[in-house]
């Protein structure tokens, strides 16, 4: 390839859809990732149904069926009291997803996936590649990115725009000075895979303790998906042994235990963490953030792939725009419209995320949301619609429906 007009940092879901899309306009765009791929990702690895329209678009819904997801039809939420909340996509709420189900499936076979897609369509992929800095104009315009070899050289590589996927600890945000840590919610995550899990069915399981809470997904071929979150107050005594405290803790939760007594752990306990990051705006003067890199909230039902996904379509037309413009101005108009954009696409589900994020944090407005929510089946599938990227957030963020779940009496199941 000739100097790319694009440089897309980060080879994940977000990453990948960006390079996708922009090489599908005719983009000349190099996609760098640090790792080799396939490679382990911490993740609760949950689609949403409405994922599943992007991965169409990419061409590589089919192929994602065919490595054998497991078909999600729902969530299950068990508050500390011990109620459960059943929530149902195809629920009776007059929205329609692209898929009646959510899919579940590890993030290598995932990202390997979507990788090859981005490469089909003309970006050229370079992995084992670690970009260190951002190039920059004389003016401060970012004009490309520093890598560093393996034997300690640093090369630099111009492009017109960076766009920044490098995740949670982004390189690129960190460098264009917009990273910014949350100080609420503070947490950490664990997850590893296990095999015969009892009780295992077709529903995201959430289970909230008093310290924290564990989100159980099969992931096809037996296995199922483990991602435990806790308060990062709880940093130093994970790190003496994460596997123990991960482990210890499942031992302790009453209804988890028995269930998890014959299952066997399949892959490492790994951590990731803090959360709650958001960067002060998604662009630069030639630079976008797109997915974790821009904002990362913990979200309790895992639709980050969404998100990232969803992201990178958003971050491929405006800086195809952006390309296309005439003039600086107009150059930076059209990565400020990014900014907008995004905003719009997601500050519902910023709210969302927030408001579960304050429950789940108090046992007592837990258990209320949770006693409502299991003799109101209708607003649980409402709630797994906007948790599956279909139903829109203002839905659940009425007043009416907040009322029901916070103020008016209880109804009887």
């Amino acid at each position: 390839m000739t100097s790319p007009d694009v440089i897309v940092v980060g080879g994940g879901p977000a990453g990948a859809s960006t390079a996708h899309a922009l090489a599908r306009m005719g983009t000349r765009v190099l996609l760098l990732d640090r790792a080799r791929f396939p490679r382990p990702k911490p993740c609760a690895e949950c689609l949403s149904p409405q994922a599943s329209r992007i991965l169409d678009a990419m061409g590589v819904l089919d192929e994602v069926e065919r490595a054998g997801p497991a078909q999600l039809s729902g969530i299950l939420v068990r508050a500390p009291s011990g109620a459960t909340i059943r929530g149902s996509y195809a629920g009776a709420h007059g929205f329609t997803p692209f898929r009646p189900c959510g899919l579940s499936i590890p993030r290598e076979t995932l990202d390997a996936i979507l990788l090859e897609s981005a490469r089909r369509a003309g970006a050229d992929v370079r992995e084992g590649v670690h970009v260190v800095d951002l190039a920059r104009d004389a003016d401060g315009r970012v004009a490309g990115v520093v890598t560093l070899d393996a034997d300690g050289q640093r090369r630099e590589i111009r492009a017109r725009i960076v766009v920044g996927a490098d995740g949670l600890q982004s390189v690129v945000a960190a460098r264009l000075g917009l990273a910014h840590r949350a100080r609420w919610p503070r947490r950490i995550a664990l997850t590893t895979r296990v095999r015969g899990l009892a009780g295992v069915g077709r529903e995201v399981e959430l289970h909230v303790g008093r310290t924290g809470f564990v989100g159980l997904a099969d992931v096809g071929d037996g296995l199922t998906n483990v991602s435990a979150v806790f308060p990062a107050r709880m940093a130093r005594e994970i790190a003496r042994d994460p596997t123990a405290f991960l482990f210890d803790w499942l031992a302790a939760q009453a209804p988890l235990a028995l269930r998890f007594a014959h299952a066997t752990r399949v892959s490492p306990v790994r951590a990731v963490g803090p959360f709650a990051s958001r960067a002060r705006r998604a662009w630069a003067p030639g630079a976008l953030l797109v997915g974790d890199a821009a904002d990362f909230f913990d979200p309790f039902t895992g639709e980050g792939i969404y998100c990232a996904l969803r992201g990178g379509e958003l971050a491929a037309l405006y800086a195809r725009a952006s390309l296309d413009a005439t003039t600086p101005r107009e150059t930076d108009a059209a990565l400020a419209a990014y900014d907008r954009a995004r905003r719009h696409e997601f500050r519902g589900k910023w709210l969302v995320e927030q408001a579960i994020g304050a429950v789940i944090a108090r046992p007592p407005l837990i258990n209320r949301a949770a006693r409502v929510l299991e003799a109101r089946r209708d607003m649980a599938d409402l709630l797994a619609g906007v948790t599956g990227d279909f139903v829109p957030a203002s839905r659940v963020l009425r007043p009416s429906f907040l009322l029901s779940l916070f103020v008016l009496p209880v109804p009887h199941q």
